[in-house]
């Protein structure tokens, strides 16, 4: 009896042994693909020579990210409402790192989505058309080795589509930064909506608010994930009601008007109506532009109702 319990057990030993070292394996194996953190310091960007070199001598290998952010943001910020080749080179290079650039699932260093977020602030023109994607030089000038280029005494920078979607969503995370991102788009998108000629009919009327709208549903849709967190819609609410504004008349500062208007609005509003303030608010400022220009009734309408169509396909479109 007692060989046949041996003979028996041992085959059982066996398995349990190959048993066991699979699920190691498998565990390992899992860790490997999911559970490292494989992310360098500050998304690599100290070690990048392309970003030593745009950004400043000051960069380098071991920084603190928070001090790497405000050289990114030094570096890069416009000087006396211009900016220049060099400015506009130094973001394309930090936003082509490898760190950054093209990703997959893109995480950014906690201490850069504020510095992130503040330089696309910067460049508001920019940022919008990279939003809105109806301007073709933006997509042709988009690449990695296409350089910025100049007009009305500034220069102009793009980015490749995916890349700069990647990099909104990352920095989206922190709702400061998000924040400033669409304070930026909503002052810039006011100063569009302001430049508009009293005498503007069908495209040249519909043309800049609906473009508005699609660059504002982007960024809703960009941050969806995020924005179904009350905390983080409170927290955006409330880092846009920060923003000093000037309550003044249309006919005193239109732009002024339209971004306090509309903050008012948002600062009215309940918790649980944050999310469809936000994605509604192309059309909303829409409202507020043509009822301030007294624009008839069936133009007004039918013009709304164009914006509302431009924000929910933009929503869907970087939602998906």
């Amino acid at each position: 009896m007692t060989g046949k319990t041996t003979r028996r057990t041992a085959p059982l030993k066996i398995w349990s042994v190959l048993l066991a070292g699979l699920a190691l394996v498998g565990a390992l194996g899992a860790w490997l693909t999911f559970g490292r953190d494989t992310a360098a310091p500050c998304n690599g960007l100290p070690e990048d020579g392309r970003v030593q070199k745009s950004v400043g001598a000051d960069v380098h290998p071991g920084m603190s990210c928070a001090v790497l952010g405000q050289a990114i943001v030094k570096a890069t910020a416009a000087e006396q409402g211009r900016h220049s080749q060099a400015q506009a080179q130094a973001v394309k290079d930090v936003f082509f790192s490898p760190g950054l650039g093209y990703t997959k699932n893109l995480r950014i260093d906690a201490a850069l989505r504020v510095p992130l977020a503040t330089v696309l602030a910067d460049f508001a023109d920019d940022t919008h058309e990279l939003l809105a994607g109806l301007d073709s030089q933006y997509v042709v000038k988009g690449d990695p080795d296409d350089g910025p280029w100049e007009t009305s005494g500034t220069y102009h920078l793009a980015v490749d589509n995916l890349v700069f979607r990647n990099v909104v969503h990352a920095v989206s995370g922190d709702p400061q930064a998000y924040a400033i991102l669409r304070l930026a788009e909503t002052r810039y998108g006011a100063q569009q909506l302001a430049a508009i000629p009293g005498d503007a009919t069908e495209g040249a009327l519909s043309l800049t608010p609906t473009k508005n709208a699609r660059a504002l549903g982007i960024l809703d849709g960009v941050a969806d994930t995020f924005a179904r967190d009350q905390v983080w819609r409170t927290a955006v609410r409330d880092r846009m009601l920060r923003e000093p504004t000037t309550q003044g008349s249309y006919q005193e500062d239109p732009a002024a008007y339209l971004t306090a208007t509309w903050l008012q609005g948002l600062r009215n509003t309940p918790e649980a109506e944050l999310a469809n303030r936000l994605r509604t608010q192309g059309v909303d400022i829409a409202r507020t532009w043509t009822q301030a220009r007294n624009t008839d009734e069936s133009t007004r309408q039918a013009l709304l109702a164009e914006v509302d169509r431009s924000a929910l396909s933009a929503y869907r479109e970087a939602k998906s």
